[in-house]
């Protein structure tokens, strides 16, 4: 086991209380200096805040949230007059992007299972933007959370076909399998009738599979039914799902796969063509 591997296992054994206040401490000489030399942004958060993705300046968060919105435009056909819904929508990454791009005819919604993400975006986001709305929504996650509502009980809080583009960055790669079924089954209903949903995993296929599973620093040792862990112990870590599996989640709630653009995560040699580290697929409700 490489050392990397040796500290996110330490990391995933941390409590989710544990890793925000280290993070929040770690961050904090860059976060004061980002104050003094006025580096900050409104909307964005301080890096020991920031908990999914890479902790990063306002100037590269901002830059980050803007490269989300294209792709969003490129694969999902995002219009400026779209209803959309953001898929744990963390501290607003996409949804600062968004708020230069959805018009008046637009609409933002946006949940997340961490509070303070939430609480960060309505007091901030919202305050200047009625059409942008973020629910916090107590569900347990292993990594972020210890609440005790289940994912794969969680019945979205929006009405039927409504929706006309759902996206998620990085959530069904921190997700269990059936926790990310139901999710499917959610997004299908939520969508209107042609609605597009853009999201990233980690998909492996029989040709990865063995690399990917011994990959240095960043490896899914652990083979379930269709899909691999990280750790064992901590099943919302990090997933990988073989392709064929992820096809028959996407079959079974009546979408009709789109597209997928393969990241660099498992290329042996990167392929610097590649623009995402994660994934891309984009599924279509018929």
């Amino acid at each position: 086991m490489s050392k990397t591997s040796k500290l996110r296992d330490i990391w995933y054994s941390l409590s989710s209380n544990q890793r925000f206040f280290i993070r929040r401490l770690y961050y904090l000489p860059k976060d004061t200096l980002d104050s003094i030399t006025g580096k900050r942004h409104r909307y964005v958060a301080p890096r020991g805040y920031i908990y999914t993705g890479s902790p990063a300046s306002a100037e590269d968060y901002l830059k980050q949230g803007r490269h989300q919105l294209e792709m969003l435009k490129q694969y999902a056909n995002l219009q400026p007059d779209h209803s959309v819904l953001d898929i744990g929508s963390g501290i607003g990454r996409t949804a600062i992007a968004l708020t230069s791009y959805l018009n008046e005819n637009g609409s933002y919604e946006g949940f997340d299972v961490v509070e303070r993400g939430v609480q960060w975006c309505n007091s901030r986001i919202h305050k200047e933007h009625a059409n942008f709305k973020f629910k916090y929504v107590p569900l347990f996650n292993d990594l972020y959370n210890t609440a005790t509502l289940k994912a794969s009980e969680f019945i979205f809080p929006y009405a039927d076909k409504t929706i006309d583009v759902a996206f998620s960055f990085s959530v069904f790669t921190h997700m269990q399998i059936e926790e990310i079924q139901h999710y499917f089954n959610q997004v299908y209903r939520v969508l209107k009738p042609g609605g597009v949903c853009f999201s990233t995993f980690f998909l492996y296929d029989e040709v990865s599979e063995e690399y990917i599973s011994k990959k240095k620093d960043f490896s899914f040792p652990v083979k379930k039914n269709g899909y691999r862990l990280m750790n064992e112990n901590v099943k919302s870590g990090n997933i990988a799902i073989q392709k064929n599996k992820l096809f028959q989640m996407l079959s079974q709630e009546h979408f009709e796969q789109v597209k997928i653009i393969d990241g660099f995560w498992k290329d042996e040699v990167r392929d610097t063509a590649k623009k995402e580290y994660q994934d891309i697929v984009v599924f279509k409700k018929s």
